[in-house]
């Protein structure tokens, strides 16, 4: 027996993905990316020279600002902020810029679930729109289980408020990225890989090879997504 969702989605069903990037003209880059009626905003400033806080002589550093609909940030926030920052650490190549940080400022426009992907998502392609060197792309997504076992895809926020565990799942871009002059980067297979995995509730080791497996799969159709709204870019640098 499959599981009912709301709108009709079976459990694997996305909702309708959408990007747009140079949103703000002070930016560095940015983009917005909205999932469903999930939608962020990301700017991206600098690289600018290091401040004595975050100097490193070999490596730059990601600052990462998360900003919430409305009121102030919480210890929720907080939590994304340091997710986010580890995420887009591990995809950008550091040692081109040393002693520099750049800045990343994620605005949360409405939040009707999955919003930690989106921000992820939002923030890569801001990333891309200001030409940050990166080692790869990335695609993130949320996989939630629910009581009876059954294991959903990209949930609204309706449904996350009766599943029992969230994973949330980061993944290498499948498909080639090409930076600068053409040359391939990160050329050696990907299909594997994962660059962040946080899970949320109490799930069991098979449920969240489950929740692996569907994101996996599921984000090969974001990654042509999100390979496809930035192609100009990608050709061009």
């Amino acid at each position: 027996m499959e599981i009912d969702r709301v709108d009709g989605r079976t459990p694997n069903q996305l909702r309708p993905l959408a990007c747009s990037r140079s949103v703000l003209n002070r930016a560095h880059g940015s983009a917005s990316w909205t999932q469903g009626d999930t939608k962020v905003l990301a700017a991206v400033y600098g690289p600018k020279a290091g401040t004595k806080k975050n100097e490193n002589p070999e490596k730059a550093c990601i600052e990462v600002i998360w900003k919430p609909k409305t009121g102030q940030s919480g210890k929720l926030e907080r939590e994304y902020e340091m997710i986010l920052k580890r995420t887009l650490q591990s995809i950008c190549i550091l040692t081109l810029n040393p002693n520099t940080t750049t800045s990343v400022i994620v605005q949360v426009v409405n939040d009707d679930g999955a919003l930690l992907p989106c921000a992820i998502n939002a923030a890569c392609a801001a990333l891309v729109d200001a030409g940050t060197p990166l080692k790869h792309l990335a695609v993130a997504i949320c996989c939630c289980l629910a009581e009876s076992g059954y294991v959903i895809l990209d949930p609204s926020k309706l449904e996350e408020q009766k599943m029992k565990a969230f994973a949330y799942l980061v993944f290498p871009n499948s498909l080639t990225i090409l930076q600068e002059g053409g040359s391939q980067v990160g050329g050696e297979p990907m299909e594997h890989g994962i660059i962040t995995s946080v899970t949320q509730g109490a799930m069991s080791v098979d449920d969240y090879l489950r929740c692996l497996e569907r994101g996996r799969a599921a984000t090969a159709k974001m990654s042509a997504f999100l390979q496809k709204s930035l192609q100009p870019l990608l050709s061009d640098d």
